[in-house]
């Protein structure tokens, strides 16, 4: 069975840090470009930033400097190390591949930024 699995969110103050993860289980990880997305309340879900088979990491420009996509195929496992956070950093996180048709959606890890 497909599935994502989110974890690592909690509340932080602005300029502090903190590192995502996320578990796929059910497909061939090492053969997905894997990508980061997050949403806020009456908002579109948006894409953050992406990491290819072979470790390549592409960033929105807002995130780009402050965070970093790695992943340990071995593990099946996609992180997000977030520095610098700001209040906008304020989302639920998820992951799913960069391109359609996307894997069923985990249930995200909330990432609050806030003093």
């Amino acid at each position: 069975q497909v599935q994502l699995v989110e974890s690592g969110g909690g509340l932080v103050q602005p300029g502090g840090s903190l590192r995502l993860s996320c578990v796929a289980s059910g497909v061939i990880f090492n053969s997905k470009t894997m990508a980061w997305y997050r949403q806020t309340p009456g908002n579109e879900r948006e894409y953050v930033g992406s990491i290819t088979t072979g470790g390549s990491a592409y960033y929105v420009d807002s995130v780009k400097g402050r965070f970093t996509i790695s992943r340990d195929n071995a593990k099946n496992t996609m992180y997000l190390q977030m520095n610098s956070l700001k209040p906008d950093d304020t989302a639920v996180y998820y992951c799913n591949t960069f391109t359609v048709p996307r894997l069923p959606w985990g249930q995200g890890t909330q990432v609050t930024v806030s003093a």
